[in-house]
């Protein structure tokens, strides 16, 4: 074994050293999916997701270029390891992966402007103690073409996020207190 001094990069993080600990991104790898979107210029928005998404009625046209769609959403799946933030987005996109919409390659773009104004945003990991705490919630038959719930986790170590979660459940909750 050798010693190859402080990690700078490592499988597309980029690790910087702060007064904190450690900040975790991806900002290289961000660039290099906007650059294969041709997006690299485009205007930043502040949300992944408009306050409403498009109904089913709204666009239905399928998309002219599937596996592009796929590509993209595939790297966007990567970046959530220093994203997530993107998570429920990337998970909602990946559901309509088989047969992508006009709408959701529109909704795509959409998140693609988040990343150009977020790709710096990372993970800190923080010197702090190592209490272990975890958060869960899970929505009632948000999904209205399904009426499955989703439900998602975080878990911290002290102040560090180690772990995360969004997943849309296979089975129908009839009451709330089930789809907790």
């Amino acid at each position: 074994m050798r010693n190859l001094g402080q990690l700078n990069q490592f499988l597309g993080l980029q690790a910087v050293y702060t007064a904190y600990g450690i900040h975790l991104n991806q900002s290289n790898y961000a660039k290099e999916i906007l650059r294969k979107a041709a997006m690299a210029d485009c205007k930043p928005v502040h949300t992944p997701l408009p306050s409403k998404l498009p109904t089913a009625a709204a666009d239905n046209a399928p998309y002219s270029r599937p596996e592009f769609y796929r590509q993209l959403v595939g790297s966007l799946q990567y970046l959530t390891i220093t994203h997530p933030d993107l998570q429920f987005v990337v998970n909602y996109l990946c559901q309509h992966m088989p047969e992508p919409h006009t709408r959701h390659f529109q909704l795509l773009k959409r998140v693609l402007r988040y990343v150009q104004g977020s790709f710096l945003l990372g993970l800190p990991i923080i010197r702090s103690n190592l209490q272990l705490t975890a958060f869960a919630d899970s929505d009632w038959a948000s999904d209205k073409t399904d009426r499955r719930f989703i439900t998602g986790y975080c878990a911290f170590l002290g102040d560090t996020i180690i772990s995360w979660m969004v997943k849309k459940q296979t089975s129908v909750a009839w009451f709330s207190i089930e789809a907790e």
